[in-house]
Formats: C-alpha cells, structure tokens, sequence
C-alpha cells in the first residue's frame, strides 16, 4: 500500500473522495495494517488505532480506521478536500504517509498527542 518515499514519508496511491464525517478515514483493516508495519516498535503491546498522519498535497490530516469504507480509499471532509488539489472525486491520488517519528511530531505540534483517545480528531495542517 506504501513504499518508502522520503526521510520522512511513505509515498502510496488511495482513490480520495469525500465525506459528511468530521474526520478522515480509511478502512479499519488497512488502518491497522499501517499502524502494525510501519507505526509500531514491535515491543510489547502497541496500539493499532493510533491516528495516521497523511499529506494530501498541502495539507496534512490525522487518519483513523472506520468500518464499511472501501479499500484502498481515503474519505476526507469537504472542507478538507475542499484545501487540497484534488479533482473530480473519487481520484486515484499520490498521498504520503508521515513515518512515525515525523507523525508523532505533527500530532505534537498541533497539540494532538498520539496517546489521546482516538476520538480526538481535530485536523493538522
């Protein structure tokens, strides 16, 4: 789903599209599949619902797993969709995921700590 890209980020492709949610979502399987590979230390417990960090061009958002949406897709609020580039959803769309040192400082910068309920889903920029 992701391959490395950067420093900083993985690089993959997910079909963008909108939603009447407050947040955005991917599905919980895939969600917990990235936490698992990419997000986790592999030492002890871990939590697999940890908020993904995803660029969509400018922006970054905070991504959590959700039941019934379609694989490979990434359901991003209006308003959120509205400050990206992106055309005519549903797109197939270049998105980066931030690797999870980088994930944990923006989480942190914009006052969202990662170890939060994952019910907190306020949105980075």
């Amino acid at each position: 789903m992701f391959e490395e890209f950067s420093s900083g980020y993985y690089l993959g492709r997910l079909y963008v599209q909108p939603t009447d949610g407050g947040s955005a979502v991917i599905d919980r399987d895939q969600h917990e599949h990235v936490n698992r590979e990419l997000y986790a230390a592999g030492e002890g417990v871990e939590r697999l619902d940890a908020p993904l960090v995803m660029k969509v061009h400018e922006r970054h958002v905070p991504v959590h797993g959700e039941d019934g949406v379609p694989k490979d897709t990434l359901l991003l609020p209006e308003t959120v969709l509205d400050a990206t580039r992106v055309e005519n959803p549903p797109t197939l769309t270049e998105v980066l995921l931030a690797k999870a040192d980088r994930a944990r400082q923006l989480l942190r910068i914009t006052g969202s700590d990662p170890t939060r309920d994952v019910d907190d889903r306020s949105h980075v920029t």
